[in-house]
């Protein structure tokens, strides 16, 4: 695995956290991050309409994270989404296929004319560095991603030191918090709980904690 690749899929998905109940624009949220498997070095970003979690009413769009060798941000993400939710855009057939049940687009960030930073876009710049400064130690397990799958189902893609690889958890959101929150580091590497990953191409395994 490229940790470098990994840690700015941590960051991105750390970063854009706040969207799920913020719209990026209108009535558009995030309802998932998902780490592309090496060897890409990219990132999807699934947004939709309000609460919606219906996979066809979803659209995943893929951003490579080192175009051009500079790497791209959470915020440069945010304004090419927004840029691309404005007005009527055509994409090429070599760009557009599926992923889940979602339709993916595979972004050229070159060829997007990014949307300005809104004041309320600095203004959480400034809050979160003083709220959360950066720090260089990542936790264990780390946040890879996330995918809203239901109302109540929610998929976490985590990795650890311990296991190589994305692990995705499925957890429900009404359960436990709290409980589950402080087991979840030896829940993610017990073996008799882990399953093949299915149709999902972001993770390895899958652990099921929905009954946990």
């Amino acid at each position: 695995m490229d940790e470098e690749t990994a840690e700015q899929q941590a960051d991105i998905t750390r970063l854009l956290l706040h969207h799920i109940h913020a719209p990026f624009t209108g009535t558009l949220y995030i309802r998932g991050v998902l780490p592309v498997p090496p060897p890409a070095e990219a990132v999807r970003v699934v947004t939709g309409a309000g609460p919606d979690h219906t996979p066809d009413r979803l659209t995943a769009y893929e951003f490579p994270l080192r175009p051009d060798d500079d790497p791209v941000t959470a915020g440069d993400i945010t304004s090419i989404l927004r840029a691309l939710h404005t007005g009527t855009r055509l994409y090429s057939g070599d760009s557009v296929s599926t992923v889940m049940g979602m339709t993916l687009v595979r972004v050229n960030p070159a060829a997007v004319d990014k949307t300005a930073a809104t004041s309320d876009d600095n203004a959480l710049t400034i809050l979160r560095g003083v709220a959360c400064p950066f720090t260089e130690e990542q936790p264990d397990p780390r946040l890879r991603g996330f995918l809203f799958l239901q109302q109540d189902l929610l998929r976490l893609y985590l990795d650890t030191e311990d296991i190589p690889g994305v692990i995705a958890a499925d957890v429900r959101p009404s359960g436990a918090i709290t409980a589950l929150l402080a087991a979840l580091p030896s829940l993610i590497t017990e073996e008799e709980r882990m399953t093949a990953a299915g149709d999902d191409p972001h993770c390895s395994r899958l652990v099921d904690l929905t009954t946990w």
